[in-house]
């Protein structure tokens, strides 16, 4: 009981508060599995599951095996060799995350169709008429394509941050075992990176499946697209939550095997001395052909989509610039600020419950606030909406006393609903950077603050608060970024009349005015460049 006591603070109590709204939008989704099916449901069953299932296997599995080759041939050659422009491509190829894979669906679309710069270019210059059954980007292939170019960077930067502290005895002895740089990569470096590329094919993997864009507009029916069409055109939530609880079954279907791919197999060294890998310099052909692969990965996934974005901004902006184009410009600044406010605030609240209070409930606390960001934005918008209705219907005798004219939905037609639905689906992210920020700085300051006589509060306004800004200032830009891109939750759960950049882009493509949509895609893009560069930056620094 004196345990109990001295464990449950302000800091505990808040936690719990916290994790709880967390859990309950998720397990609201459990419990309504267990409904009644209805016709919809009948009907989804027997002719349409099989190709939602079928699609986003072919989508998963195909660009997980080509991100998984080009991330870790990229982050070989970045980490092993030295040849030009080599710091420039370092940073250059984190940057095709900058351009959301929804965006660069409809630019590509617009650079390779029937009237597009190449079709045209080829037509009224060679006379050269390409098939269009084999020839269009809006398909399956296309679709992969999209998705391979725009997602590599997360098995990137994993895998060459690995493989950049790895011991360089490793590839030294294989070199002196007369192995080629192919035979290196293929026995040596592979293997010994599995984990890493495991990792980043996991996250990748979780993107595909929460993407909505890219499969609306080329018209390929998977999950995300099923639970809009059920939510909005049938008008269905029971059918949008069973289909959303298929999806959940997927996630954690890959998460579990994520462990099992990592866990099976461990590599130790023989020495306590770990060098890095000294890069190799390429001169020559060899320096050429290094230069000219990260490169054209490079213009598939940035410059191309970048140029493109910006010519058509100028061939549309005065249409497009007004005072509505303004409002919708400060709509997402504002509700991006406010929701990564808030996240970050809840992420320091809970990171330093566990850091304070190591046990089992901190290890459950800290795998609850990942929950979110491993689940699609379409299944935790039927879990929120789900939520706020019943949370309405429960309070609408409070709303009546207020105001005898009220409605029964308040709540569930809000702004509210968005931001808690962010929240949820980012907080895994502000929680990491500021728990890592917490790993940094250690528990000494905090025992020394507390032998010293100062309460847990005052240590942490006095002490902690002030050594973790970096990490603060860090989860904040990183959630800011995440907001203003994110495009599934915003169209489910977003006010009446309310837009976003996100969601501006993508109705201005789906009504096919492209030109129109470059101004909102390009200030994304332009804000998610600079996050990039920031964060290359700061590591940079950090490993100097």
């Amino acid at each position: 009981m004196r345990k109990l006591k001295s464990n449950l603070n302000i800091w505990a109590i808040f936690s719990f508060i916290l994790v709880l709204f967390v859990l309950l939008p998720n397990v609201n989704i459990f419990i309504n599995i267990f409904n009644k099916p209805n016709e919809n449901w009948h009907h989804i069953k027997a002719y349409l599951l099989k190709d939602y299932i079928i699609n986003s296997m072919m989508l998963i599995g195909f660009t997980g095996t080509l991100t998984s080759i080009i991330g870790t041939s990229l982050a070989w050659i970045i980490s092993a060799y030295d040849f030009p422009f080599k710091v420039f491509l370092k940073w250059g190829l984190i940057l095709p995350l900058a351009i959301p894979p929804y965006i660069a669906a409809y630019t590509y679309n617009g650079l390779l169709n029937y009237t597009g710069v190449i079709q045209s270019f080829l037509r009224n210059t060679y006379n050269i008429y390409l098939d269009q059954k084999y020839f269009n980007v809006m398909s399956m292939k296309g679709a992969i394509f999209i998705f391979t170019i725009f997602l590599f960077p997360y098995v990137y930067i994993i895998t060459k941050s690995f493989l950049e502290k790895q011991s360089a005895s490793l590839i030294e002895t294989a070199r002196v075992l007369g192995r080629t740089p192919f035979e290196i990569f293929l026995y040596v470096v592979f293997p010994i990176s599995r984990g890493a590329i495991v990792g980043g094919v996991s996250l990748v993997i979780l993107e595909v499946l929460n993407d909505y864009g890219v499969v609306k507009y080329f018209g390929i029916p998977t999950f995300s697209t099923a639970i809009f069409k059920t939510w909005f055109a049938m008008g269905d939530i029971d059918s949008a939550v069973k289909l959303a609880s298929i999806l959940m079954v997927f996630v954690f279907g890959i998460l579990v095997l994520e462990k099992l791919l990592r866990g099976r197999k461990k590599f130790s060294y023989t020495t306590s001395k770990i060098r890095p890998i000294k890069p190799i310099k390429l001169e020559g052909i060899k320096g050429i052909l290094a230069f000219g692969y990260c490169f054209i990965i490079f213009s598939l996934g940035f410059l191309i989509p970048t140029f493109q974005l910006t010519h058509w901004t100028f061939l549309s902006y005065k249409k497009v610039f007004s005072m509505k184009f303004l409002e919708m410009l400060f709509n997402s600044l504002w509700i991006a600020f406010v929701s990564a406010g808030f996240i970050v605030i809840m992420a320091i609240v809970i990171a330093n419950y566990c850091r304070i209070q190591e046990g089992f409930i901190s290890k459950i606390y800290s795998k609850v606030t990942a929950v979110g960001y491993s689940i699609p934005g379409a299944v935790i918008a039927v879990g929120v909406i789900v939520f706020f209705v019943n949370l309405d219907n429960r309070l609408y005798g409070f709303y009546k006393m207020i105001d005898p004219n009220s409605s029964k939905l308040v709540l569930s037609t809000s702004i509210v609903m968005l931001i808690f639905a962010y929240i949820i689906r980012f907080l895994a992210i502000g929680y990491n950077s500021i728990e890592s920020g917490f790993e940094k700085i250690g528990k000494r300051f905090f025992e020394a603050s507390r032998t010293l006589g100062m309460n847990v509060i005052q240590t942490f306004f006095k002490v902690d608060l002030k050594m973790i800004k970096p990490a603060i200032v860090s989860a904040f830009v990183l959630v800011f970024v995440d907001i203003l891109k994110e495009l599934p939750l915003t169209l489910i759960l977003r006010p009446f009349n309310f837009n976003t950049l996100a969601t501006k882009s993508f109705e201005y493509a789906n009504d096919e005015m492209i030109h129109e949509a470059s101004i909102s895609s390009l200030i994304i893009i332009l804000v998610s460049v600079v996050s990039i560069y920031f964060f290359y930056k700061v590591g940079d620094k950090e490993e100097k």
